[in-house]
């Protein structure tokens, strides 16, 4: 996977200064409160919303199990419908193959649906290099184009930006690239939308090259299935000559009929609608119809790698419906940019710290950003067991191990700063494997209760810093059990 974000810090630290920022704070809960409210009305309508649910999960976990044939087959339905397959290991070299398509037009513009793969690699980044300037036609994203920012939500990427920022954005900026805004832009919502829509249309009338990502991939006829809200993914879909489109392996499903339960599922999960307004697919090309030239890059970038793992695989999943970000009180109060990752909130924990390797201080604090409250895991659509995977992570970062990276077996070693706690571990492991120890360690602890510290010494001060230590309780629990059943009960 491309780098983090230029100069992110650890977590800790860039959520501590994010979280000093009020306006921001504001600005997120306002969001994240107004969709998840009505995710859960739109989720009730449903009567077999718990089914769903588990057949989505099984869809995709079976794909996973097969997905080197399910790949194969994709590529097969694709070039049969007239498109073109490419394969890209890593970020790289997907960028470079986009960038030689684009080159081959003779364009120097490209215009492009909002696309989470497309971030990850840096492709805008890869085409300003080579001299080609890409327009995101996305409202949320044009925003943060036009901001020089960057996203900090799955679905809605300008979530930390207000009204009138927009605005200000909107007069200061636009004229940079196109159209400028209206004299006299005001913040309301319609005129903004008004002035995007004017910025936009100019490009998508003129552009002959448009880059995308998919929502699915159907292995069994070549199709591949954008949703979107806006109507800007159909003109980037169909007005250009050449579409280009960058997608993960993941994204791959069997059968047309398996997108029945994810059309339910994504738009209620993410927008809080029944259905997208725009539910595109295509399949190859067509004569008089669309682009006439269709590539596809099929994007691994560490996700055979994730495959590898038992547990983390289940990231593997992910629609990319943003739920679990709207529910998560870390994200309301942190923001995404804290993540250093184009995928922030849980998902973004669990998934940037296994497709680029637990070895940056950033990624290996990602496990962490978390309370383990489990909301994550109520409100998936495919049920990815976030906690599971925090608690795995943070494992691997603490004791090192086994891992699969880039196709190669290796064994991390324990990032550094967790010393403590391994001693801690390994003496806890010590004691639980001897009750005598352990009633005698309770007793002690249980007796000089008075002369307890309020906080822990050393490392120990990360955690009490911001929590108070539990009170010991005068009587170890074996001991009370004892008394109170006069010696009927059994405390080994």
């Amino acid at each position: 996977m491309s780098g983090t974000f230029v100069g992110m810090p650890a977590f800790p630290v860039a959520a501590k200064e994010a979280v000093g920022n009020p306006t921001l704070r504001g600005n997120l809960r306002h969001a994240t409160h107004t969709i998840r409210a009505k995710r859960a009305k739109a989720v009730e309508e449903v009567s077999d919303w718990a089914e769903l649910r588990e057949a989505g999960k099984r869809i995709k976990d079976h794909t996973l199990r097969h997905l080197d044939r399910y790949l194969v087959q994709l590529e097969e339905s694709v070039r049969a419908a007239g498109g073109t397959v490419h394969w890209a290991a890593d970020a790289d070299e997907a960028n470079r193959i986009v960038t030689r398509l684009v080159q081959e037009t003779g364009e120097s513009e490209v215009v492009k649906v909002k696309s989470m793969a497309t971030q990850e690699i840096g492709l805008n980044e890869a085409l300003e290099a080579a001299g080609i300037r890409a327009y995101e036609t996305d409202l949320a994203e044009l925003i943060v184009q036009l901001g020089k920012d960057r996203p900090s939500h799955i679905l809605v990427p300008a979530i930390h930006r207000n009204r009138g920022e927009i605005r200000d954005i909107f007069r200061a900026e636009m004229s940079e690239w196109g159209r400028p805004a209206p004299d006299g832009l005001t913040d309301t919502p319609a005129e903004l939308a008004e002035a995007a829509r004017l910025h936009l249309r100019e490009k998508f009338l003129r552009a002959k090259v448009g880059v995308s990502g998919a929502n699915f991939m159907v292995a069994e006829t070549g199709t591949l299935v954008v949703v979107e809200s806006e109507g800007n993914g159909r003109m980037c879909l169909t007005l250009p000559e050449t579409l280009i489109s960058v997608v993960g392996i993941e994204k791959t499903v069997p059968t047309w009929r398996d997108l029945e339960v994810f059309l339910q599922t994504l738009p209620r999960s993410s927008t809080a609608e029944r259905m997208n307004p725009y539910t595109s697919t295509w399949t190859g090309t067509t004569d008089g119809d669309g682009p006439r030239v269709f590539h596809l890059v099929l994007l691994d970038n560490g996700r055979t790698d994730t495959l590898a793992d038992e547990v983390g695989r289940q990231a593997l999943r992910c629609i990319r419906c943003s739920a679990c970000l709207n529910v998560c009180p870390v994200y309301e109060r942190a923001g995404g940019h804290a993540y250093g990752s184009v995928y922030p909130g849980p998902i973004g924990a669990i998934l940037s710290p296994q497709l680029r390797g637990t070895g940056s201080e950033i990624d290996a604090s990602l496990p962490y950003a978390s309370s383990l409250c489990g909301a994550c895991y109520e409100v998936c659509p495919v049920a990815i067991d976030i906690p599971e995977v925090l608690v795995h992570l943070r494992e691997r970062v603490v004791q090192g191990g086994p891992v699969v990276r880039e196709g190669n077996r290796v064994v991390l070693k324990p990032a550094k700063g967790h010393a403590a706690e391994r001693a801690a571990m390994r003496a806890a492991g010590w004691a639980f494997g001897r009750p005598g120890a352990l009633r005698a360690g309770q007793r002690v602890a249980s007796r000089s209760r008075r002369w307890h510290p309020r906080t822990l010494p050393g490392p120990g001060r990360a955690w009490s810093g911001t929590r108070e230590l539990p009170a010991v309780p005068a009587e170890p629990f074996r001991d009370w059990w004892q008394r109170t059943q006069d010696g009927k009960g059994d405390a080994k």
